[in-house]
């Protein structure tokens, strides 16, 4: 299977006044991550509040995101549910309407205690999709499935077809490299933390990677990647050390999916506010953010 090569965004849901999602700015939203180095986007997963949506508004924003990508820009569909039924269904229609590939995280609930539970859950979800790459997209912070991964590729090898690899979304760069050596590099590991690029570079030589502050500060990110390609390494590490400090900014307002994405507002792609349960930000909190970013001197550097 082909491996990705540069990254993969993992892009808000835009919602409208209502709650209700919001399809126009996806056209524009498209574009600008890939004038800003992009090559794709994961969508429906944790950055998209995708357990938070209805399997038909997942299949309008697939829809809409097929539609909206600009040439060679990958859509792979996060399809992963506490339904696995409702995950085939989804993986079936991202076949049908021409989705690059397909990803799944593990369910917060019930929550999946031991690897073959983890691989029938991925085998009844890939076969939706016989056609399309399948991606485990590894997060344990959000399900608590805090299993050994060169064991999951050990068992799931051989046994699901269309297995590409995994989205790494953990903090071990020890265990990263042990699963990007299994099987002399079999399968794609997509490196999923955005604050360790560069040294998912250094020691587990990763190629490719999917994350979610790439929204507004993509530019950077991709740049690590070209400075480290170049040889680079002291322009590598400013760079890397100002995508900590912008992740720094947002650790201060909830994290990336509620302050990040009130970021995409203040670089000008206004994508609505956070469904319940998540706390949304407050005017006050917006322009304090916006203040500790200026600081930063992010407005020059991020996404334009």
């Amino acid at each position: 299977m082909e491996k990705i090569i540069g990254l993969i965004d993992a892009p808000f849901t835009p919602f409208d006044k209502n709650g209700d999602i919001n399809l126009k700015p996806i056209p524009e939203y498209a574009a600008l991550l890939q004038r800003n180095g992009l090559k794709g986007v994961f969508i429906n997963g944790s950055s998209g509040e995708g357990y938070m949506l209805t399997d038909e508004e997942r299949i309008q924003l697939a829809e809409a995101w097929i539609k909206a990508a600009p040439k060679d820009f990958k859509v792979i569909v996060h399809v992963g549910s506490c339904c696995v039924r409702s995950s085939r269904k989804l993986a079936e229609h991202a076949q049908k309407i021409g989705a690059w590939g397909i990803g799944a995280m593990a369910p917060p609930f019930p929550k999946i205690n031991r690897i073959e539970e983890l691989v029938k859950y991925c085998e009844e979800i890939a076969a939706g999709a016989p056609n399309l790459p399948f991606y485990f997209y590894h997060i344990p912070a959000f399900n608590n499935a805090y299993l050994p991964m060169v064991k999951f590729l050990e068992a799931v090898d051989g046994r699901i077809p269309n297995f590409a690899g995994i989205k790494y979304t953990f903090e071990s760069i020890y265990e990263y490299n042990q699963c990007r050596l299994y099987g002399n590099g079999k399968f794609d590991m997509l490196h999923g933390q955005d604050e360790t690029i560069l040294p998912s570079l250094a020691m587990g030589g990763a190629k490719g990677g999917i994350g979610g502050t790439t929204n507004y500060n993509g530019r950077v990110l991709t740049q690590i990647i070209e400075a480290w390609n170049n040889g680079d390494l002291e322009r590598a590490r400013e760079l890397q050390n100002f995508a900590q400090e912008v992740i720094n900014v947002i650790c201060h307002y909830r994290g990336n999916i509620v302050g990040g994405k009130r970021i995409m507002k203040l670089i000008g792609l206004d994508l609505g506010k956070n469904r319940t349960p998540f706390q949304n930000l407050t005017d006050e909190e917006e322009l304090a953010m916006k203040a500790e970013l200026e600081a930063i001197n992010f407005f020059e550097r991020c996404n334009k």
